[in-house]
Formats: structure tokens, sequence, C-alpha cells
């Protein structure tokens, strides 16, 4: 068990987990779930970490086949600048590997925005926890367990 399944379970929160057998060779982990599962792209979300300027950490879920638009993570959390994180810190921060990382069950909780696409799907995917496991639940469950904000990320 992940942390993030633990912590959909003492939500009592609905969700199904999917596992696949991940291959290390393979670039993209959130593509290779969209084809291991069978599922639509725009179904299938990444979950990326940014930092702030003043060194906060922010929390994007987009779509795996999507670019995210930094400026507009930026303006969101209403600050002026940000970039990706660096791995280490991630890592540190959330509790999970790069490739597996989860918006869910993170050791520190942070300020957490996922596309705004998101909220026209009766279910989407997220990482698990770790590469091969997906978290399939709904819009309104992962915004309630992790706070987040739908936007415009893209």
């Amino acid at each position: 068990m992940t942390p993030a399944v633990l912590t959909l379970q003492k939500a009592k929160a609905v969700f199904q987990v999917h596992q696949y057998e991940h291959d290390q060779k393979v670039a993209s982990y959130g593509l290779e779930a969209v084809q291991k599962l069978g599922v639509n792209a725009l179904e299938v979300f990444k979950t990326l970490v940014a930092e702030t300027e003043k060194g906060e950490l922010l929390v994007a879920i987009v779509p795996v086949c999507e670019k995210l638009n930094l400026k507009q993570l930026a303006k969101a959390a209403g600050c002026k600048k940000v970039e990706m994180a660096k791995p280490d810190k991630v890592q540190r921060s959330t509790g999970y590997v790069l490739g597996g990382v989860s918006p869910v069950g993170q050791k520190r909780a942070l300020a957490t925005f996922a596309h705004q696409s998101a909220q026209g799907l009766s279910t989407l995917y997220v990482s698990g926890g770790r590469r091969g496991l997906e978290i399939e639940l709904a819009p309104d469950v992962l915004a309630k367990i992790t706070g987040a904000r739908f936007v415009d990320l893209l």
C-alpha cells in the first residue's frame, strides 16, 4: 500500500486502483499508463511540482498529453514566477519518486492546482504513488482530498 491509497482509504473515498507492469525503458510514465490501461490520454493526469520565487512548492495536475504552462500556474498561485522544482526537493517534500508522484498522500500538504478539464470528467487517473500504479477517482474526490483548485494550467 502506498500513502496515496492509505489516505484515500482512511478518508473512505470512492476510488479504484489500477496496476500494470512498468517498463523501465519508457520515457513518459504518463503515456505508458495511457497505453497499458487503454484509456484516453485526456483522462490520465501527471503530477508536477513547481517552486515559486520564494521557494514555496506547488503541485500542478495536468493531462499527460499536455504541457504545463508555468505562467498560468504562477497566475493561479498569485505569485510572479514559478519553475519546475528540483527532483531531490520533490522527493523530500512529497515522499514519492519521480514518475510515481501522486497528488494524494504527500508528506507535506502543498497548494494544489488541477487543470480545469478534469472537472468535465466522470473519473480521472492520477499516480498511485509508484510507477505502474494508477488511481481512478472522481474530480470532486481529488479536490476534497488534496484541496485542489481547478484552473487553466495550459
